[in-house]
């Protein structure tokens, strides 16, 4: 009988301390366009109408987005070449001080054009930072663990991102119920990111108690590592890896950035909710996508990802397609059933990971991650929004098309994944026990 490994003291650690690591990192990424309007008064002239000071905040938001590939790929080069442990703390590191030197810096009345020049070039290196951050968790963790629990591996590590949301949206409800409009304004708006600053310098120090993964250590031992540029072994020997990669990424971008982040604004925008409900449903949402990350994991150890990719991408698109149509038809209560159910099954999402570890071979598989995620993702990040926008001129309810138009791109990824990767490594352990036999 096929007795499932466990994950060891060590492996728990690990797993524990890269999630939050990884929750730390995505909440300083992602506290910024939570006080995007404030930001936008106190670091732009007071001359400059309020509609460009915000299009320049969210173009400074957005240059985070754009060099995630710049610091993926040059991240996780180094990250084949001399360690994973290394580049990990790096990352939180480029991450951490940006957050506490927002937190602390000087606004346009102080220092003039200087204010938004320097936080365009904190938004710069804390892009850098999480586009080595993800692809260096992934790899690490699972690299650590036993091959049959790489997937709840990944399920928990990416349900940690989403924790990081979570903690962003929490931070900013309680710091809206404590102090006063003008307070905030004034100086409170400074509390998320020096929290933020500071939890990551204590990650940071955690971090350190972390080994390098056995894996690289063996690969070193036998003088095994890349011989060249990883990147260019990528794109010259794992074109299709890195097609399925990206896809799955584009999916992966819609369940967090329309069916999360942006779901409020439809619903108080479109549909008349109260924007305290909004955020609460959001929040709920959150924590489901989160357990079906975890749920997610655990299928993919036993059935493989192809299997739950395909599952998870019809279930996203049939869920969607009743809750978006409910919108303004049925009660909110019945609406946040069905929220939540769309929700948990996003957390699909938490497989696109375990498909990209699964591809790449030990020696360029930091590299051929971080290039398939970050170059879909600063692609995908980029243009969602803007093309969710476009749809909804012509329907309440276009975000649904958009979701559709990604869950059949899934669909049928996973599809080329399976016959691929998994069938066919199935048939090779196939013929070498035959041949053993």
């Amino acid at each position: 009988m096929d007795i499932q490994p466990r994950l060891t003291n060590e492996d728990k650690r690990t797993l524990g301390l890269s999630s939050l690591g990884g929750a730390l990192e995505f909440y300083d990424f992602v506290i910024y366009v939570f006080y995007a309007k404030i930001i936008s008064e106190l670091f732009f002239p007071s001359t400059l109408s309020p509609f460009w000071a915000m299009l320049n905040t969210y173009g400074i938001f957005a240059a985070g987005y754009f060099f995630r590939p710049l610091g993926g790929v040059v991240m996780a080069h180094f990250g084949d070449l001399i360690g994973r442990k290394r580049l990990f703390s790096l990352s939180i590191l480029l991450m951490a001080m940006p957050t506490l030197m927002i937190g602390v810096m000087p606004t346009f009345e102080s220092i003039g054009y200087a204010a938004p020049v320097l936080l365009l070039l904190m938004r710069v290196v804390q892009g850098i930072a999480i586009g080595g951050e993800i692809p260096a968790a992934w790899t690490f963790v699972s690299e650590h663990v036993p091959e049959k629990k790489i997937g709840i591996a990944n399920g928990l590590l990416t349900a940690g991102l989403s924790l990081g949301i979570l903690l962003g949206a929490l931070m900013s409800l309680f710091i809206s119920l404590k102090f006063s409009e003008t307070e905030i304004h004034g100086w409170a708006w400074r509390i998320p990111f020096i929290v933020g600053g500071i939890f990551g310098f204590v990650a940071l120090y955690l971090r350190s108690y972390l080994k390098e993964t056995p894996v690289f250590k063996a690969m070193q031992a036998k003088k095994a590592l890349a011989k060249e540029l990883p990147v260019k072994q990528v794109l010259a020997e794992h074109k299709t890896a890195v097609a399925i990669g990206m896809l799955f990424t584009w999916f992966l971008t819609g369940c967090v950035v329309v069916l999360i982040l942006a779901m409020p604004n439809l619903l108080t925008g479109a549909f008349g909710f109260e924007r305290a409900d909004a955020f609460k449903m959001q929040s709920a949402a959150i924590v489901m996508q989160m357990a079906g990350c975890i749920a997610a994991g655990l299928l993919a150890d036993r059935l493989g990802a192809g299997r739950v990719m395909l599952f998870g991408s019809l279930s996203v698109a049939a869920i969607a397609g009743v809750f978006y149509n409910s919108l303004g038809h049925v009660a909110p209560s019945t609406v946040f059933m069905l929220y939540m159910l769309l929700g948990f099954s996003s957390g699909t999402v938490g497989m696109v990971s375990y498909s990209m570890v699964k591809m790449f071979p030990a020696q360029i598989r930091f590299s051929g991650i971080s290039f398939s995620y970050n170059l879909a993702y600063a692609i995908a990040g980029g243009m969602t929004l803007p093309l969710v926008q476009w749809l909804s001129a012509y329907s309440k309810i276009g975000a649904l098309y958009y979701i559709w138009a990604v869950c059949l791109a899934a669909f049928l990824t996973a599809l080329l994944y399976r016959a691929r990767f998994e069938k066919q490594a199935a048939s090779q352990s196939n013929a070498a026990e035959t041949e053993f036999s």
